[in-house]
């Protein structure tokens, strides 16, 4: 394996789950070196490829399915302080999540589908349908968190939503 290869498979290990995008702006290569080496590893199974949400996502093989749309996820900003609200707080009403993190309910909401969707988080509802959120696999779900440090431009993002989202709400 050559040197270039050997830095972003490094990268990438230390970044599970990081985009290909960010993949390029945090190595000294052209997005094109990138794509070559990446695409190497990837055949030779140094590498797993996975599209989440619109980005390409890279892992070591060791991820499992799960793990990597996890990991995916938590590369949000908001969905991280959702499922480390849940961690802290389960089991809990959206309202709760909503109005303690400052988040409108949409956001909250979009955030809670992908999180629904990859079972990471499940809604319960008591005899009078009232909803809680848990966490599906807290033990699981946890050490992810870890991993994973939302890089500026998924601030930034999360952060224009959040904004949008103040100035569209209509006073109650």
């Amino acid at each position: 394996m050559n040197s270039t290869r050997r830095q972003i498979s490094t990268h990438v290990h230390e970044h599970a789950g990081i985009h290909f995008n960010e993949l390029v702006r945090q190595s000294e290569f052209a997005p094109g070196q990138v794509q070559y080496h990446i695409r190497r590893l990837t055949d030779a199974g140094d590498l797993v490829r996975e599209e989440w949400y619109g980005q390409t996502h890279y892992y070591p093989p060791q991820y499992d399915e799960w793990e990597r749309a996890t990991l995916a996820l938590f590369r949000r900003e908001t969905t991280r302080a959702v499922v480390v609200y849940l961690i802290e707080h389960e089991p809990v009403g959206p309202e709760a999540v909503a109005a303690d993190l400052d988040i409108a309910r949409s956001t909250l909401e979009y955030h809670l589908d992908h999180l629904l969707e990859q079972n990471v988080v499940e809604k319960r509802y008591d005899s009078r349908n009232r909803v809680s959120l848990v966490l599906v696999n807290p033990e699981r779900t946890a050490p992810l968190l870890s991993e994973i440090t939302p890089t500026v431009p998924d601030r930034l993002v999360d952060r224009f939503t959040r904004l949008v989202d103040s100035l569209l709400e209509t006073p109650s």
